[in-house]
């Protein structure tokens, strides 16, 4: 029997971005608000000591346990999906401050076309331009709609970059400068204009100076040590939701915050949230909060996992391609991509950091003209110099020996005599993409898992030969003695490394028969229940989904506060 708590107006589950920003933004607006995190506490004390790359890389210190708690995966609805028993393809993060914390700190805005992407398909090309199957809709907001929003995250963050020059409209510039140029980003540059295309440094939230933000809440430049991506920063440098929004939710005095805390149910009645039913990892037991709001920000498998265990929403059945709890999953498509060999030249790529770089948007979106394509969208292109550590870097040319004397010796030629250029691939969603419970695994709990039914397109094949061929062609023009180009794909498998840009499931729209929650993230059919994260994606862009993310969340904070004083229906 479960412990009945005292109700309280807001309660959170996942204490990540999503929640951070909703429980910094809600508790300033004088709302109490409990947070739940079913990982630890986290401070940056803890990473005084991090640049371990065989702890916190290769061991994964700072991921979820998967002998607790993981998902299954299929390639169709014919096979049977197996659990992921090892890390592979994607991570998922675990404790407070959740992925924000082992992030790179690329801080993307999805471009106009993303929001009004059916819309704007058919408006330039005609219905035909859409494969059948493929189930691409308009966001139900557009990118005008959301810029104040993505400025609110950015100052709140302190991104340094410079403008895109073929992104959306900017009301204000980043609040901080564009991070330091190497030579092998000044090459790329160089060689971008060349090809007359519009280079622009990445945005970056690993800060490029001293900032304080709106908050009043001050952070350390960044050291270029190298060590972002699975890995805190012990500087502050780079933005996370624990030395950002979390702090200042704390400092209201109306911010409770328990972690070891999983959630195993969204309790409800008569069409309305009453609250959330957790247990206690520490000791087992279980407690009942209730709450005259409830916010569900817990990724995007947990999210769209707790709804369909807690029956709430119709699920979605990809036969008849109805119901909304489970649609329109989405990857990113990364295998389009080059790497180019010098001889004479060498760059120090063992320094860097998460969002260092440079890139293009000539082939991202619909900045380009698709008649005689057979994919639409595209990519980001870019020259990231991250910081090459020393175990998961040993780049060679085709033909090298893969052990011995040569191997050895051509792995320290090459250490710093390569150069990788990438594009980060869009990825639509189709009818036969989806999420769904297992019907046969099950949690530590012995609740099901999350399962993924996924496979590359045709759509996605096209994509990664053509963004392929523009990634070598650059290499090309930067000087690069041999150029090795990466233009196929093949299918989806999930023990590999590609990308934790997972996407949709509780999709928004602005409709109730295609998606789950509105243009504030409130779900249609219970109104006091928001869905905030990347599961709201109806489909994903070619760049990062943080920022656009952070801009969501900032929006539904604002529908929250709303609602609180004036309970209904937001749009």
């Amino acid at each position: 029997m479960a412990t009945k708590l005292p109700k309280t107006d807001v309660v959170i589950v996942g204490v990540g971005w999503g929640g951070g920003i909703i429980a910094s933004e809600l508790t300033k607006g004088g709302l109490s608000v409990v947070g739940l995190e079913r990982g630890k506490e986290r401070k940056t004390e803890d990473y005084y000591m991090v640049h371990d790359e065989l702890r916190y890389a290769l061991r994964y210190e700072m991921f979820q346990d998967l002998s607790r708690e993981t998902i299954t995966f299929r390639g169709n609805e014919k096979i049977k999906a197996l659990p992921m028993r090892s890390y592979g393809s994607f991570l998922l993060g675990d404790g407070l401050g959740g992925s924000g914390v082992h992030w790179n700190g690329q801080t993307f805005r999805f471009l106009p076309y993303d929001f009004e992407i059916k819309s704007k398909t058919i408006e330039r090309y005609g219905k035909s331009k859409i494969p059948d199957g493929m189930t691409i809709q308009d966001w139900g907001i557009t990118y005008d709609q959301l810029e104040p929003y993505f400025n609110k995250f950015e100052k709140m963050t302190g991104i340094s970059g410079d403008e895109n020059p073929l992104g959306g409209k900017r009301s204000e510039k980043y609040p901080t400068p564009p991070m330091k140029t190497t030579p092998g980003m000044k090459m790329f540059s160089d060689s971008c204009k060349g090809l007359n295309y519009h280079p622009y440094h990445m945005p970056s939230a690993n800060l490029s100076e001293q900032y304080t933000n709106p908050d009043g809440i001050a952070r350390a430049a960044c050291q270029y040590c190298g060590y972002c991506e699975r890995f805190g920063c012990e500087y502050g440098a780079k933005a996370d939701p624990v030395v950002t929004v979390i702090p200042v939710a704390k400092n209201t005095g109306k911010f409770e915050l328990r972690t070891h805390s999983n959630v195993r149910r969204i309790l409800h009645k008569g069409g309305k949230a009453t609250g959330v039913l957790y247990i206690d990892t520490t000791t087992g037991e279980e407690y009942e909060q209730p709450a005259d709001i409830v916010v569900m920000t817990s990724y995007v498998f947990n999210n769209t996992r707790l709804l369909l265990m807690s029956n709430i929403g119709k699920p979605y059945d990809p036969k008849t391609g109805t119901g909304v709890i489970g649609r329109n999953y989405a990857y990113q498509v990364l295998k389009g991509a080059g790497v180019g060999f010098f001889e004479d030249k060498e760059f120090n790529i063992f320094a860097g950091a998460g969002s260092l770089g440079m890139c293009i948007d000539d082939f991202n979106g619909d900045n380009f003209d698709h008649k005689d394509l057979k994919f639409i969208h595209g990519a980001n292109i870019s020259y990231s110099q991250t910081g090459a550590r020393p175990i998961q870097n040993n780049t060679v040319p085709p033909g090298t020996p893969t052990w011995g004397k040569d191997y050895k010796a051509a792995t320290v030629k090459y250490a710093n005599r390569h150069i990788n250029v990438g594009a980060q691939g869009s990825c639509m969603p189709f009818r036969h993409h989806f999420l769904d419970l297992d019907p046969t695994y099950k949690d530590e709990f012995g609740d099901p898992l999350m399962r993924i039914t996924f496979d590359f397109e045709d759509q996605d094949r096209e994509l990664v030969k053509f963004m392929g061929a523009k990634c070598g062609d650059i290499l090309k023009q930067m000087g690069a003695d041999k150029v090795v180009a990466n233009t196929e794909l093949a299918p989806y498998e999930i023990t590999t490394y590609q990308s934790t840009h997972n996407t949709g499931g509780v999709v928004m729209g602005s409709s109730p028969d295609t998606s789950a929650v509105n243009n504030y993230l409130q779900m249609w059919d219970t109104e006091n229940l928001f869905v905030i994260g990347a599961s709201a994606f109806a489909h994903n862009s070619g760049y990062n989904p943080t920022g656009t993310m952070g801009a969501l969340s900032y929006r539904a904070a604002e529908g929250i506060l709303k609602y609180h004083k004036n309970p209904g229906s937001l749009v």
